[in-house]
């Protein structure tokens, strides 16, 4: 695990890139003549999903990390 702080807008972060990359879908099937009804539902079921996964990923991370406050084992001396 990283000793850096975790960043502080994560799950923004994370739905911009999703909405970037769903973007790219979209924009792909239109360079090169595909359906666009079909590849904006793919988009969107794609930004839902990833989106709904990295944000269940990011709970779970923080629910098993310590807590921000609390200091590192050492840091005050005492093991």
């Amino acid at each position: 695990m990283s000793d850096l702080p975790p960043a502080g807008q994560t799950y923004r972060a994370t739905a911009i890139l999703y909405a970037i990359l769903s973007l790219l879908i979209v924009l792909v099937a239109a360079l090169s003549g595909g359906g666009l009804a079909k590849a904006a539902l793919i988009a969107v079921v794609f930004f839902v999903v990833a989106t709904g996964w990295s944000w269940f990923r990011l709970r779970q991370r923080e629910r098993r990390s310590p807590a921000r406050d609390e200091a590192p084992p050492g840091a005050n001396g005492r093991p």
